[in-house]
């Protein structure tokens, strides 16, 4: 999925924000630009920035997978969030000036690097992008909302479908599903650090999961079968993603 020059870098982080307000022609060639300035390529299961570190950059995923995670002394970690094509990693570093978490590779991504007084320009001089990206902080905000009550009340099997649901309808807004396909590049270990279960206790509610004929899930791709029938068995409700905003239904010269 790596871009090529023929392709707008930004063209995940458009297309996201696009659902809380159209963009113009030029708003969108500013944000590309932006992206252009530097990239970096990080390998698999790698660090991209640490807990404890302080940015130089604001780091947006152009492709690939990543995710925030906290790890405890004694080595056990928690994976706090997934970040795919067109999430950008710590907006709110700058401010806080410490990372409080780690930014960590599923697979091989493509980052790209904003420096921190260019980030600050583009939004000076676009304040839509600036409510744009905010709401877009807001919808994070959302999702962990949302990961918490399904660690601390959902059962397993609905955890699992749950997670699997909301992966699969945000890649959809991105533009990344295939029917009812997605990648899912997730080993079991990375679900369990996510959903709190042992790697067991997720293989056996994978197997649960499959038994259902909702899912079938292997080779890196995940296929849901009957996606709003799915989505009742496990409480899935799309309202906190918040796909439902203005700017799906207005051009740029009406916001």
């Amino acid at each position: 999925m790596l871009l090529g020059i023929g392709h707008a870098l930004a063209q995940y982080l458009i297309r996201k924000l696009e659902h809380y307000t159209r963009l113009s022609s030029e708003e969108k060639e500013s944000l590309d630009a932006l992206a252009r300035l530097r990239t970096r390529r990080v390998r698999a299961r790698d660090d991209i920035i640490h807990e404890g570190d302080v940015p130089q950059f604001i780091n947006l995923v152009l492709d690939g997978w990543a995710c925030r995670y906290k790890t405890l002394e004694d080595g056990r970690r928690q994976i706090v969030a997934y970040l795919l094509p067109g999430d950008v990693c710590d907006i709110g570093a700058p401010i806080l000036r410490e990372m409080d978490h780690s930014i960590g590779t599923i697979t091989a991504v493509t980052l790209a690097e904003i420096p921190l007084d260019a980030a600050e320009q583009l939004l000076m001089a676009h304040p839509r992008l600036m409510q744009a990206l905010c709401w877009d902080a807001l919808t994070a905000a959302s999702i962990q909302r949302e990961w918490t009550v399904n660690v601390g009340q959902r059962t397993a099997f609905e955890r699992l479908g749950h997670l699997l649901c909301e992966l699969f309808v945000r890649m959809r807004v991105l533009g990344l599903t295939r029917g009812s396909s997605c990648d899912l590049p997730l080993t079991q270990a990375e679900i369990a650090d996510t959903i709190g279960l042992s790697v067991v206790h997720v293989n056996r509610t994978l197997q649960e999961l499959r038994s259902t004929g909702f899912i079938t899930l292997g080779g890196r791709e995940l296929t849901i079968h009957k996606l709003e029938s799915f989505e009742r068995v496990v409480l899935f409700n799309q309202n906190y993603l918040h796909l439902s905003h203005e700017g799906r239904h207005l051009d740029a010269d009406e916001t």
